[in-house]
């Protein structure tokens, strides 16, 4: 029998595990921290039974992964809120879409069919257009029709395509999905991150796992130990020669750390583009126990999943623009989940748990926690005096939590345009290290982040082959 190391435990590396165990491979899991799931744990850290995620939340690819169909994990179930997203104003008013195009509509008025007419299309046929952005740049899609679609939206800017619009209020929506690529918003290709994620919203719904995101993890693990699999914690590698014999080997880390790890065997060529990897932006992290909710002043934001906290659509992107640049805005960006609300088991009696986290410069040192109350308070007055609980996680902290989260950056890279192709470097094979059965499987190979799997489940697939 072959045998395989999987070094890190976050859900790629669960991943490529869970496909390699299926396909009769030994494989052994090596996670340096207590606990496997990387960005994908929850816990009750801040109160006993109240659920907070840690990092990663809503997971509308999981429900499009072609992984995840493939293994048909068991008991796990995906829960969404009436409402996806809302994006509040200044003026208690807000733009919001939910999976029903019929209610987005309604929720958008004058601007509500044009969001239909640029999002439809793509949502129709997501899951096939999901199947072929899963994979490398260079390769013969499978829904040609389906990708020129896609293409012909994530081309411009996402400035370029606000002009679609003609409200604040959609304006603004469309600013905070885009704003997901922590990517300054004027450059090609960074339409790309919000037209996936509005298409997969209008397809599966922003959907949460019921019971946290842990759930996610929990059921891989499961299925990894079902088929022989063995998942091993507290194991720090530094090097190959602190694993045991394999004949291949998954690196669910970060470029720079698998240049590390691989040393000397790695070509000259990969461990320099390695090290040139652009990491991102940082996230700041900000989990409360909210007393009653928030009360935003707009009442849909009080049913949304989601709320994207920025302003208008010129605040967004200058505070974007200002993160890119090095420079702490004074009122970041933040996102806030309310997954309470799909998934009321996560509340303790009328205390809610609320996720939240604001976009900051990389490696950023200062506290951003009262900046980001304070744009909560801009848009929910009083929800200052209901915050019973609150703990803080910094960007040193999140890269501290999470190795890969270098500099605070939670989605794998910097969302440059030619990052946003290729990553990690320029290559037909972007989980082949140059190293004979070694293969990259982190969120900073293709499609990257988010708790979909793909990522791993690509590179497996490329160590099945060489195997084979």
């Amino acid at each position: 029998m072959s045998s395989a190391i999987v070094v890190g435990g976050g859900p790629n590396g669960l991943a490529a595990a869970a496909r390699l165990a299926r396909a009769g491979v030994s494989v052994t899991v090596l996670e340096a921290a207590d606990t496997v799931g990387g960005g994908a744990r929850s816990s009750e850290y801040l109160a006993p039974g109240l659920l907070h995620d840690h990092c990663s939340a809503a997971h509308p690819m999981a429900l499009a992964s072609p992984l995840f169909k493939d293994l048909n994990l068991p008991g796990l179930a995906f829960v969404g809120a009436e409402i996806d997203c809302a994006h509040p104003l200044d003026d208690g008013t807000a733009g919001a879409f939910a999976q029903s195009f019929a209610t987005t509509e309604a929720l958008l008025g004058a601007d509500g069919g044009r969001w239909r007419r640029m999002f439809e299309p793509v949502a129709r046929h997501f899951d096939d257009l999901f199947a072929d952005i899963s994979q490398p740049v260079i390769r013969v899609p499978r829904h040609p029709v389906t990708l020129a679609r896609f293409g012909a939206r994530v081309l411009p800017s996402a400035t370029a395509l606000s002009r679609v619009f003609a409200t604040p209020q959609a304006k603004a929506l469309w600013a905070g999905v885009a704003a997901h690529a922590f990517s300054r918003l004027d450059r090609p290709l960074t339409s790309a991150v919000g037209v996936t994620l509005t298409a997969a919203a209008h397809a599966h719904g922003w959907v949460v796992a019921e019971g946290g995101t842990q759930r996610i993890v929990d059921a891989l693990v499961a299925d990894i130990e079902a088929h022989g699999g063995r998942i091993e914690t507290g194991v720090m590698v530094r090097s190959r020669a602190d694993l045991p014999a394999h004949d291949i080997l998954l690196l669910d880390v970060a470029p720079s750390a698998a240049a590390g790890i691989l040393g000397d065997a790695l070509p000259s060529r990969v461990a320099s583009a390695y090290r040139r990897f652009r990491h991102g932006p940082g996230a700041f992290k900000v989990d409360l126990a909210v007393e009653g909710g928030v009360p935003w002043t707009a009442e849909v934001a009080r049913r949304a999943g989601t709320v994207h906290v920025g302003g208008a659509f010129d605040e967004v992107v200058a505070a974007e623009l200002a993160v890119q640049q090095g420079r702490m805005p004074d009122r970041p960006f933040v996102l806030v989940g309310q997954q309470y609300l799909a998934d009321p088991s996560r509340s303790v009696g009328n205390v809610h748990p609320i996720w939240a986290y604001a976009h900051v410069p990389h490696g950023y040192t200062g506290d951003a926690s009262e900046a980001i109350i304070d744009q909560l308070e801009r848009f929910a007055p009083g929800v200052r005096e209901r915050i019973v609980g609150m703990a803080v996680r910094s960007t040193t902290e999140m890269s501290v939590y999470n190795p890969n989260f270098v500099g605070g950056d939670i989605i794998g890279g910097a969302g440059s345009p030619l990052q946003t192709v290729f990553r990690p470097r320029v290559t037909i094979d972007p989980y082949a290290t140059g190293v004979p059965g070694v293969f990259l499987c982190s969120a900073s190979t293709p499609p990257g982040a988010g708790a979909h799997g793909m990522c791993g489940a690509n590179a497996a697939d490329r160590a099945l082959s060489f195997l084979r």
